[in-house]
């Protein structure tokens, strides 16, 4: 897969709500930037060829880029114009990998999973686009999706604001990942214009312009409706930590490490557990950490950056 296909992922976004003197792609769900969960699931996906693009205060997300134990580029947006020239701002990129296909990502959207990725690189296969879409309970505020009528092909994205009282009864609803064909992308950022109203230039646009091509835009589930979830102030990056937290609690679980009672519980999603381990409460393990079979771990301990042979009994000092 890697030798096929590459990403884009958009880290421009200032996120003021967050009162962080710190872009909001490097606000963190559990102890890890949200940009570094994108990332894993790219990287897990088997895409190693990637560009990020930065924006406001770039030199805090290009010190953590750089701080990475493997290579990623960079540009530079210099001015907010919207998703579509956020995407010009990689053209050197983009042509660099003509012929590929071509994911564009959110940088602020932590859950999309290597799963997502893979599946929507295999239903890609005949298409020039593929949009990510996830349902949901709740779509308000989402562009809202909608499919020809042979429930594959996408017809067009419909944003709230705009949406009639019937569209915004659809609960399918557009991701923000896309996939393109490389080169189908790059000749439809070119006939790109801005918007009347806000002066943007929007990657919602381009389905238009590859359908007037005569290429086929259709859209893809996601393997689970987190995929959209993002935070723009810090109630709702708690809230991201809460899901995520309960998410991994539950794998381990299923995998044989007992948690008795969860609360205080947190555990990094970089952790590997043994089974028959017991973790009590209010314990914190974040990092790269091995913990062994047939430990117990806690209370109120923190764990990091480190291995526990099997057997060991982690208790507080």
């Amino acid at each position: 897969m890697q030798s096929n296909a590459c990403a884009v992922i958009l880290a421009g976004g200032e996120g003021k709500r967050m009162r962080s003197v710190r872009p909001k792609v490097l606000s963190k769900v559990l102890f890890k930037p949200m940009i570094e969960w994108v990332l894993d699931a790219v990287r897990a996906a088997g895409i190693n060829d990637i560009c990020v693009v930065t924006g406001s205060r770039r030199e805090y997300v290009e010190e953590f880029l750089h701080g990475l134990p493997y290579e990623v580029e960079t540009v530079f947006q210099m001015e907010r114009l919207g998703t579509g020239h956020a995407v010009m701002t990689a053209m050197s990129f983009l042509e660099k990998n003509r012929g590929k296909k071509v994911f564009i990502l959110n940088g602020d959207a932590p859950f999309v999973s290597a799963q997502t990725i893979k599946g929507t690189l295999e239903a890609s296969s005949k298409s020039a686009c593929t949009v990510v879409s996830a349902e949901l309970d709740d779509p308000f505020g989402y562009g809202r999706m909608i499919r020809q009528d042979d429930g594959v092909s996408l017809k067009c994205i419909v944003e709230e604001k705009e949406a009639t009282d019937e569209i915004r009864k659809v609960r399918e609803v557009n991701s923000g990942v896309y996939c393109f064909d490389c080169d189908a992308l790059l000749s439809a950022l070119g006939r790109l214009t801005k918007s009347p109203k806000t002066g943007e230039y929007y990657l919602t646009d381009t389905i238009e312009i590859l359908q007037k091509d005569g290429l086929s835009v259709i859209a893809h589930k996601a393997d689970n409706a987190d995929s959209v979830l993002g935070a723009n102030d810090c109630i709702q990056l708690a809230q991201l930590n809460e899901i995520a937290r309960r998410r991994i609690l539950e794998y381990h679980m299923k995998n044989g490490v007992v948690i008795p009672c969860t609360d205080g519980v947190i555990i990094g999603s970089d952790a590997v557990i043994g089974a028959d381990t017991v973790i009590l409460p209010s314990t914190i393990i974040r990092g790269r950490v091995n913990i062994g079979s047939f430990c117990e771990i806690g209370p109120a301990v923190i764990i990091e950056d480190t291995s526990v042979p099997d057997g060991t009994a982690v208790h507080p000092a």
